[in-house]
């Protein structure tokens, strides 16, 4: 296994309350009180991690992160008992970062002491506005004084490291209103702060019936403002939509933008795998499992096991695949980080960035791959660039 990328761990969970109208992520809708079967999750978790295990190797994983749907909707027990399993199979890194992704509803927050009992040691409080107009067009299920409540309960429950999730360019948003969200989560002071546009995505229902959105005018002055306000309260911006103090970079998604490896599970989770062929070539997989709940919980007991489908990326994919992560990235990668984590030639990379450095839309630094601040403002045009031969 030697060479190979960094590994990480993504989890997911597919249930939430009720599906947000803009989301376009593998969650399912149960309602209020719905009993989750924890019981055989647990055991199709550990039974697809197990199919996994080969792909890791000697590998110690660096970062796990617990997605969904709402993973807070699962009780702490459920927790205890996944990271036991998880420790018995995979070295962890003496300073792995575990993040749980949680509803700011009241219920969930009564688990926080659990879930750092547990282990997990990052929280990832999905706040998206405190505006109860807003709050409402997203389909949300809790107030702004229960995201403030929220955040509380974590620093009781001993959480040091939180990022907020917000959104902007929201219905009905100006450039105020998503100024006072900043205001309003800054004062939380978290120390990670995801900023993000709302964007309609295909098969979501604001896509079937879209709701009207800010002009682009006001979607530019709201970006400008609010990363200079960000920038000033000492959350420096990292990757496109990723702010953080001082050493609170999310390490797993840094591990995502640099091209490393993880291995996914839950209903729908995908992973990607490097592995080295006999003839020494470094092969490149992406994976995904079965998506729907019901459907994985019966792959179990099915000898198919939980794969859906698997995709090697092919060498002429690669440019843009790499490029798709590292250049979210405000400050690049090392160039060499395309030969260490592809195993190609730095050479066959630098035939596709020539046009998107003449375009001004890449730094011209020989020991980096790297946006400019107007290739960061119009990445699908740069983009477009590298996957062009």
């Amino acid at each position: 296994m030697a060479g190979l990328p960094p590994l990480s761990l993504y989890v997911h969970v597919p249930w939430c309350v009720r599906k947000c109208p803009y989301c376009d992520f593998n969650s399912h809708g149960v309602g209020r009180g719905t009993e989750l079967p924890e019981d055989a999750y647990l055991a199709a978790l550990l039974a697809d991690l197990d199919g996994e295990l080969a792909l890791a190797g000697e590998r110690e994983l660096d970062s796990v992160f617990i997605g969904g749907g709402t993973p807070s909707l699962m009780s702490p027990s459920f927790y205890r008992r996944l990271f036991i399993e998880l420790e018995r199979r995979l070295a962890l890194a003496a300073q792995c970062e575990i993040t749980l992704e949680a509803n700011p509803g009241t219920v969930e927050q009564q688990r926080f002491s659990g879930y750092r009992e547990a282990g997990i040691n990052r929280l990832s409080i999905g706040v998206q506005s405190f505006q109860p107009a807003q709050l409402a067009a997203l389909g949300r299920i809790h107030s702004g004084e229960e995201a403030r409540h929220a955040v509380e309960n974590a620093r009781h429950a001993g959480f040091d490291n939180l990022n907020l999730d917000l959104m902007h360019g929201l219905p009905g948003q100006d450039v105020a209103l998503a100024l006072d969200d900043l205001d309003q989560a800054l004062a939380l002071a978290p120390e990670h702060l995801s900023w993000y546009q709302l964007t309609l995505e295909p098969n979501t229902e604001f896509h079937v019936h879209p709701p009207r959105l800010p002009q682009d005018e006001t979607l530019w002055d709201i970006q400008d403002a609010g990363h200079a306000r960000l920038e000033a309260a000492g959350l420096a911006r990292y990757e496109i939509s990723a702010y953080a103090r001082e050493g609170r970079r999310s390490r797993h998604n840094l591990n995502y933008w640099s091209f490393g490896d993880y291995l996914g599970i839950g209903a729908g989770a995908h992973g990607k795998s490097s592995h080295w062929s006999p003839d020494g070539e470094l092969i490149i997989e992406r994976r995904w499992k079965s998506r729907q709940p019901e459907a994985y919980l019966r792959r179990h007991n099915d000898p198919r096991g939980f794969l859906a489908g698997s995709q090697r990326i092919r060498e002429d994919e690669l440019p843009l695949e790499f490029a798709m992560n590292a250049l979210r990235l405000v400050e690049g990668v090392p160039l060499d980080t395309w030969r260490a984590r592809t195993g190609r030639p730095l050479e066959r990379l630098q035939a596709r960035l020539a046009m998107a450095r003449k375009k001004g839309l890449l730094v011209e630094d020989p020991r980096a791959l790297r946006a400019t601040p107007q290739g960061l403002l119009f990445l699908n045009e740069l983009l477009a660039s590298v996957s062009d031969d």
